[in-house]
C-alpha cells in the first residue's frame, strides 16, 4: 500500500479526533459543536475556512503551488442519527439518543487528515475543495449546501465522496458505475370510511378491511407493474386505526417507503399506487388521501470519474483490494451533488467488527446498529487515497 508517511505518522491525532466527535454526536442541522471543531482545525492549519452553507456546513479551501486551473471537491458527512449508544468503552456517546452510527465520525476525519497533508505540501496544481456536509441522514443537506450556492462560489469540475461498508475486508474498496444507492420515498394514505359500533357494522363504513386489502393490492405494483429487471422496493410499514376494541374507527392511515434506482420506474410506482389507493376505496363507498414524498433521488455514478477513482485505488491496494459494489437500496443525499458535477461514491471497507474495543455492544457492527463503532486503522489508508485522488485528478486537469 502506498500510504503517505505523514498521514501515519500523524494516525493517533486524527483516531482523538474522530473519537471526540464519536462522544459528542450531533443530530441534522445540529451539528454545531462539530462544525467547530472542523473549522478549527481548517483555520489552525491555514485552509480558507466558509462557514454557515446548508446551515452548519464547513467548507475549506485549498489552493496547489502548482499552476493549473482544475478543481475537485472531496465530502464528508458529519452528523450522527438518533440512536441510543449500546457500547460503553471510553468515546462511546456521552448523549443519550444521539450516536455516530453510521462512521460520519470517521468520514470527518478521514477528510481532515487529508486536508491537513494537503495545505501543508500543497504539491498539487489547482483547488481543492473539502466540502463537510451536514444532515446527510434525512435532512438533505447536500441540498441544502446546494441552495446556498455551494458549486456557484465553489466550482468544481467534480466532487467525490467515500463511505465505510461493515463487511467489506478492512484495507479493500468497493465501487461501480451506475447507480449504487437507491432513491428514498414516503407514502401516507388515509382511508376514510364512517364510524359505527364494532356489534352494528352495518351501520358504518369499516376502513379496517379495506386498508387490508389495499395492503395486499399494493403489493402487485412490485410484481406486476414493474419490469422485473429492474430493482424496486415497496413497504408498507406502518398502520394505524382505531382507539376502542368495540368501535369501527372513521379512518385508517397506511405509511411507508419506496426504493428504486431510476426516476422513471419511481414514476410508474407512484402512479399506479395512487390508482390502486383511489379505485380500491372507491369500490367500497370511501374515500382515501393519497400522499407522495420524493426525499433523496438514486445515488448514480458517472463512468469516466469512476473509472478514474478505481485506477487510484488499484495503485493504491492492488487488483484485488477493489470489488465491484453491489448497489444498496439505502439511500445518500450524496446523490445531489452528482446531479449537478460528476463523480463517484466510493466504499471504503470497515471490515467485520473486530476492531471494536471492549466494552463494544452486544449487536453486530453494522451500519445504524446501536454496537456499530468506525474502525480507526482505515484512517489513514482513506485519507491517503484522498490525497492521491487529488494530486493525479489536478495533475490531469493542468494537461
Amino acid at each position: 500500500m502506498q500510504l503517505i508517511d505523514s498521514i501515519v505518522a500523524e494516525a493517533a491525532t486524527f483516531r482523538q479526533i474522530r473519537r471526540d466527535i464519536h462522544a459528542h454526536p450531533e443530530l441534522c442541522f445540529e451539528e454545531n459543536r462539530t462544525s467547530d471543531a472542523i473549522a478549527e482545525q481548517l483555520t489552525k492549519w491555514g485552509i480558507d475556512v466558509h462557514r454557515g452553507l446548508g446551515r452548519t456546513g464547513v467548507v475549506g479551501v485549498i489552493d496547489g503551488h502548482k499552476p493549473g486551473t482544475g478543481s475537485i471537491g472531496l465530502r464528508a458527512d458529519i452528523d450522527a442519527l438518533p440512536v441510543t449508544e449500546k457500547n460503553t468503552f471510553e468515546h462511546a456517546s456521552r448523549h443519550p439518543g444521539r450516536m455516530h452510527a453510521c462512521g460520519h465520525d470517521g468520514h470527518t476525519a478521514m477528510l481532515l487528515a487529508a486536508a491537513r497533508h494537503l495545505s501543508r505540501e500543497r504539491d498539487f496544481a489547482g483547488r481543492v475543495v473539502c466540502i463537510f456536509q451536514p444532515a446527510e441522514e434525512g435532512g438533505g443537506g447536500a441540498r441544502e449546501m446546494l441552495r446556498d450556492g455551494l458549486f456557484e462560489r465553489f466550482p468544481v469540475d467534480a466532487v467525490f465522496a467515500m463511505h465505510n461498508w461493515p463487511g467489506i475486508p478492512a484495507g479493500s474498496f468497493a465501487l461501480s458505475t451506475g447507480p449504487v444507492m437507491a432513491s428514498s420515498n414516503e407514502f401516507r394514505i388515509v382511508v376514510r370510511g364512517k364510524g359505527a359500533h364494532a356489534a352494528m357494522p352495518h351501520l358504518g363504513l369499516d376502513p379496517v378491511p379495506v386498508a387490508c386489502q389495499l395492503v395486499l393490492a399494493l403489493q402487485g405494483v412490485i410484481s406486476r407493474n414493474r419490469n422485473p429487471q429492474e430493482a424496486g422496493v415497496l413497504s408498507v410499514t406502518m398502520l394505524q386505526a382505531g382507539e376502542a376494541t368495540n368501535v369501527i374507527p372513521d379512518s385508517v392511515t397506511l405509511q411507508g417507503t419506496v426504493r428504486t434506482f431510476s426516476t422513471s420506474l419511481l414514476d410508474l410506482i407512484e402512479a399506479n399506487m395512487q390508482r390502486i389507493a383511489t379505485h380500491t376505496v372507491q369500490a367500497f363507498g370511501m374515500t382515501c388521501e393519497f400522499e407522495f414524498r420524493r426525499n433523496y433521488p438514486p445515488t448514480v455514478n458517472h463512468p469516466a470519474q469512476t473509472e478514474f477513482a478505481r485506477r487510484v485505488l488499484v495503485d493504491l491496494v492492488g487488483e484485488d483490494g477493489v470489488q465491484p459494489f453491489e448497489p444498496s437500496m439505502g439511500a445518500e443525499d450524496f446523490s445531489y451533488m452528482l446531479q449537478q458535477r460528476p463523480g463517484a461514491y466510493v466504499i471504503i471497507g470497515n471490515g467485520g467488527g473486530e476492531h471494536r474495543e471492549p466494552g463494544h455492544g452486544a449487536g453486530p457492527c453494522t451500519l445504524h446498529n446501536a454496537s456499530y463503532d468506525f474502525n480507526d486503522e482505515i484512517l489513514p489508508l482513506g485519507a491517503s487515497f484522498w490525497v492521491h485522488l487529488v494530486q493525479r485528478w489536478l495533475a490531469q486537469q493542468a494537461g
